[in-house]
């Protein structure tokens, strides 16, 4: 998206036209004349990147004529009209149809030039935004779902390309914010059930009062105010993928009552006496260490292995600090298609604060910085503007990670050793060592 922007002058008058495109071509805005619509017609397109300055009055089709063809192009597309005297209630009208402005004559050029800065800011931003939404839709795969290079996500990714077509359960463990669930949700739509439902239970927001209801479903008249039937969480997830986050703060009378559902694959609604086959896959998280846990009697142990067939660790921010520059540019598309605004520019510095800070709240957290960074209101917020330790880590360990993150970040974004070299200050035979020493592999090309 660094192509600069034109605008496209349609102006039958020699005169007009000269004028205006050497006014928008001291300013620095490239600016491109025609004396037709039809010849204008045939240079724009869908994406086309730049505004159009029309007069109304032209030979062949007029500019109302015109506006009209060229919005069903592309409906945000600026077009800015200029009208004599006797034009201007027909401009009024052409505005209600979608034009972005008049310009009335006789005009000032710095009042051209103000009017189609306004019209290149509003398109450069739906471009940006469109190009923003492709360039997501097309991060579908399992690398772009799970972000990263490190060795870390690697194995996170393989564990669940390995996994996702198994009816194995799945135990994940994470701190907060690593993305427990996005992993669930990438193992069911990997699998064969990604066409049955993903269930997702937050078992520390459930109160027990309710438990049996959502989980087990209920028949009519099962207790005072149970009207009708209701199909319970597990019922619901048959075909499909059963996901618990934060099993660890089920109470025990529940794990109890799991275990057997878990066990037998069937269940009865509170009030019947009839058992219903489940056949879904159970994926859980938690945050904690449930053997250790279970070893203080917090949760239960046959719970506890029969939900962990197989298990699955996520590496916190802070150790795969390589992983945060692409993390970052990530969210920063996604919050800036979601509000619509631009991509703001990353400085080498920014790069810096984000790898050197200890990220406690891991990916959540760098999500939620992204998204002030769009909206511009970062302020001295962490990682910007206040920098913290990290935590015990022994600073050799720091060290090498941050230096990791930041050649792994520059080899991306400069593609050759020679680039990434120049753009490091160092010698490449120094750079081929450190990619060497880090596990980045060495065959860039020079």
């Amino acid at each position: 998206m660094t192509e600069a922007l034109k605008v496209l002058i349609i102006e039958d008058d020699p005169d007009v036209a000269l004028g205006c495109e050497q006014a928008l071509q001291l300013e620095g805005i490239t600016a491109e004349c025609v004396g037709s619509a039809e010849q204008a017609r045939r240079r724009i397109g869908r994406d086309f990147r730049g505004v159009v300055v029309s007069d109304i009055r032209l030979p062949k089709m007029d500019g109302m004529a015109f506006l009209r063809e060229i919005l069903t192009i592309d409906p945000e597309l600026p077009v800015l009209l200029i009208t004599g005297h006797g034009d201007v209630s027909m401009a009024v009208q052409a505005m209600k149809d979608g034009a972005q402005d008049f310009i009335q004559k006789p005009f000032a050029p710095e009042y051209l030039v103000e009017v189609v800065r306004r019209a290149l800011d509003k398109r450069r931003l739906v471009l940006e935004v469109r190009d923003l939404r492709r360039r997501l839709e097309q991060r579908d795969s399992l690398e772009g779902k799970m972000i990263g290079c490190s060795p870390g996500m690697q194995k996170v990714r393989a564990m669940v390309a390995g996994l996702a077509d198994s009816a194995a359960d799945v135990l994940i463990h994470g701190e907060t914010g690593t993305g427990k669930e996005l992993v669930a949700r990438c193992l069911h739509e990997a699998s064969r059930r990604r066409d049955g439902n993903f269930v997702a239970i937050n078992c520390g927001g459930l109160p027990e009062t309710l438990f049996d209801s959502e989980i087990f479903g209920h028949e009519a008249g099962a207790y005072t105010g149970a009207a009708k039937r209701r199909i319970g969480k597990i019922e619901y997830a048959s075909g499909g993928t059963l996901f618990l986050d934060e099993i660890e703060s089920m109470p025990l009378a529940m794990q109890i009552k799991l275990l057997r559902v878990l066990q037998e694959r069937s269940l009865e609604r509170l009030g019947s006496n009839t058992s219903i086959a489940i056949d879904c896959r159970v994926i859980a998280a938690t945050k904690t260490d449930l053997l250790e846990l279970s070893a203080r009697g917090g949760f239960r142990a046959d719970l506890y292995y029969r939900l962990g067939v197989a298990n699955l660790a996520l590496p916190p921010l802070r150790e795969r600090r390589e992983d945060i520059p692409l993390l970052f540019e990530h969210f920063l598309l996604q919050a800036a298609a979601r509000h619509q605004r631009s991509v703001p520019e990353m400085t080498a510095g920014h790069v810096r604060q984000l790898v050197g800070y200890h990220w406690p709240g891991n990916v959540r957290e760098l999500r939620n910085v992204a998204d002030r960074c769009v909206l511009g209101i970062e302020g001295g917020s962490p990682p910007f503007g206040q920098p913290q330790p990290d935590g015990p880590a022994p600073l050799a360990d720091t060290v090498d990670a941050f230096e990791r993150a930041l050649i792994a970040d520059a080899l991306r974004r400069h593609g050759s050793l020679a680039r990434t070299a120049e753009a490091l200050a160092v010698a490449k035979t120094t750079l081929h060592d450190k990619i060497k020493k880090y596990g980045l592999g060495d065959d860039n090309p020079a």
